[in-house]
């Protein structure tokens, strides 16, 4: 298997960052770019269609986008960056959608991405991202919990 470009789906938790330090090893070891992606949940879909909508504040999106953007960049050093020839994104909208649409878009040959590990009820009401990911992706799929 060729691994030239590893996706980093990060959500800023602790699963996320035991992710992100698996796949800076395999991405030196197979000499690959590292591609963070971090999505935010869409702020003008409802969770639940009953409750009442109350349209965002001016600038807010940009907002959120400007602050997740800073915080994913954050996560690597400059010399970091240089060497993983590091590209980061922010989206809005389904967690594992966007996740798999952007591993399509950028040919991505490894996704390695976190688990909360939730079960039960918890999973059943959530739903897992990482499960979704792994079912629908065209690449090896690599979760760390």
């Amino acid at each position: 298997m060729v691994v030239t470009r590893v996706l980093v789906p990060v959500d800023f938790s602790e699963p996320s960052s035991r992710a992100l330090d698996c796949a800076k090893a395999l991405a030196t070891k197979f000499g690959a770019s590292l591609h963070l992606l971090t999505v935010i949940p869409d702020p003008f879909v409802l969770p639940n269609p009953s409750q009442w909508y109350v349209p965002a504040p001016p600038g807010y999106v940009e907002g959120l986008r400007r602050d997740a953007d800073a915080h994913v960049r954050d996560l690597l050093t400059s010399a970091e960056q240089a060497g993983f020839r590091a590209q980061t994104a922010v989206l809005f909208g389904n967690p594992a959608e966007k996740i798999l649409e952007y591993g399509d878009l950028e040919r991505i040959d490894l996704i390695v991405m976190g688990t909360h590990g939730r079960g039960g009820v918890a999973r059943a009401l959530m739903g897992s991202v990482a499960e979704t990911v792994v079912r629908a992706a065209r690449c090896p799929v690599l979760t760390v919990r």
